[in-house]
């Protein structure tokens, strides 16, 4: 069982498609089977002539070994003797055996009348000649002397031994023909079939490979999010045949797939425009009630030190959950897919200006810039692309404990193949710190909204966002055609956008 599991497997990285395997099986099969066709054709017509043969040697009785022993005369000037060659084929063998010794042996050639040839035999031939059993049968003696014949063995009046012999010659003449006929025959049945298969197999496996088509550009096709139009299915197909039910069961498939990605668009739509109205009716009662706050702590009157805690609690609460009104209101309005400026940025003026306001906002950290010798202009919205390197900045400060180094690097890459602004310079922007690092089990959602890691990341750091930093970064980065990455470990966190410069 092993050894045909290895079999079947070694087939299969062989011949890795159904197609090769079943036009393989079917000339396996052919072959086989022409195989036993033919070999049995073979053996039954040699069994056939060597029983004819065997029918002439009993009609032929010991005449013609007889006639050695009692008409002969010493041979002709040719070196030939006469015995009695009436009746008897061209190539008739006869030998005439006392107490085990052959005495005369010859052969009757073709177109010779009454002439006989006289045999000289090996003593290997010799030998089989004694060794035959005196029955009156059949049997096959190969004669180096001569060729392989069909010999019977009888007694003579004297007490001799006659021999009498046909060629097999004839036989295996009929049967090495017939096995040539049949190779070639054969031959051209495979090739004629190979042919036939591949085109059969190809046109009855047509609604499986346009499945398989199918299946190939859905799984292109990027579903994760926004509105996916799938590919149109196809009828043409016979719901009765095993092909025919496996198209059909794709097709019934794909419908539920794309009844489910059409709920799942709807789903976000409403989504998205709800976290839109919701953050846009928000932000008019958040900045009145930091407001009202505010002016209480400017009240001039004597206030409990109790209520001025409270009220600058609600003032920085309410602070806070403006800038995160604001930031889902910005990724509301990303998702949904509103357009950004495209103007030149200078990319290199905006990184100095956020590093200056980095430096204000944590003196306690090591600030380093390494800037490209020459200006790095980008288009996009200046507004988003520094809220981008802003949120970098207090991403790495927030999450980091003071001394941490803090070192920004702006460069400019060569053209690529592919990736953002494909053959135009790159401009890459990394921030890297030496922090303890985000957790390995964040760093796959690291970019996703609400994800926070503060219970590792941060030791000694104040304060904490919502965990939409980052995804503010990632989803401003792609609406420039950029790219975001992130690499991390204890002691080194690196992330990187990379924008187009054209």
């Amino acid at each position: 069982m092993s050894a045909a599991r290895r079999l079947l497997g070694r087939a299969s990285r062989i011949l890795p498609t159904l197609r090769a395997r079943l036009i393989a099986g079917l000339l396996v099969l052919l072959t086989v089977s022409c195989a036993a066709v033919g070999v049995a054709a073979v053996i039954e017509l040699e069994h056939f002539l060597t029983g004819r043969v065997d029918q002439q040697l009993a009609e032929a009785g010991t005449r013609f070994p007889a006639s050695l022993e009692n008409g002969t005369r010493p041979p002709d000037h040719d070196g030939d003797e006469h015995g009695d060659t009436r009746h008897q084929p061209a190539g008739t063998f006869g030998a005439r055996l006392v107490d085990g010794t052959v005495t005369h042996a010859a052969v009757v050639p073709s177109g010779s009348g009454l002439a006989v040839r006289t045999v000289a035999l090996t003593a290997h031939d010799r030998r089989a000649l004694a060794a035959l059993p005196v029955d009156g049968r059949p049997h096959t003696a190969d004669l180096a002397s001569l060729d392989e014949y069909r010999v019977t063995a009888a007694w003579g009046l004297d007490g001799d031994v006659l021999v009498t012999g046909l060629p097999l010659e004839p036989v295996e003449a009929a049967v090495h023909r017939l096995e040539l006929v049949a190779g070639v025959v054969f031959g051209v049945a495979l090739a004629v079939t190979g042919v036939a298969g591949v085109l059969w197999v190809r046109w009855s496996l047509r609604p499986l490979s346009r499945v398989a088509a199918t299946a190939t550009r859905v799984s292109e096709l990027p579903l994760a999010s926004g509105e996916v139009a799938l590919p149109p299915r196809s009828r043409d197909y016979d719901p009765r045949s095993e092909v025919g039910r496996v198209a059909a069961a794709f097709d019934r498939m794909l419908g539920h797939v794309g009844d489910a990605l059409t709920k799942r668009h709807a789903s976000e739509e409403r989504l998205r425009r709800f976290a839109a109205d919701a953050s846009h009716e928000l932000r008019t009662p958040v900045a009145s009630v930091r407001g009202h706050a505010e002016l209480a702590l400017l009240h001039p009157g004597p206030v409990p030190p109790e209520v001025t805690r409270a009220l600058e609690r609600i003032a920085a609460e309410s602070s806070r959950m403006g800038e995160m009104v604001d930031e889902m209101l910005l990724l509301a309005r990303l998702d949904a897919g509103r357009p950004l400026e495209r103007r030149p940025v200078d990319l290199t003026r905006l990184v100095l200006d956020a590093v200056t306001d980095a430096r204000a906002a944590g003196p306690g950290h090591r600030w380093t810039l390494d800037l490209a010798e020459e200006p790095v202009v980008v288009p996009g919205d200046a507004h988003r692309l520094h809220q981008v390197v802003a949120n970098l900045l207090a991403n790495a400060r927030g999450h980091t404990p003071a001394g941490t180094e803090v070192t920004v690097t702006l460069a400019v890459a060569e053209p690529t193949a592919d990736g953002p602004g494909a053959g135009a310079p790159t401009a890459v922007l990394s921030v890297h710190d030496t922090g303890p690092g985000v957790p390995a089990e964040v760093r796959p959602d690291v970019f996703e909204r609400f994800t926070r890691a503060e219970h590792r990341r941060r030791t000694g750091a104040s304060g904490g966002g919502a965990g939409l930093g980052l995804a503010i970064v990632a989803a401003v980065v792609e609406a420039h055609g950029g790219s975001v990455a992130l690499d991390s470990r204890p002691g080194s966190t690196t992330c990187t956008v990379r924008l187009s410069t054209a």
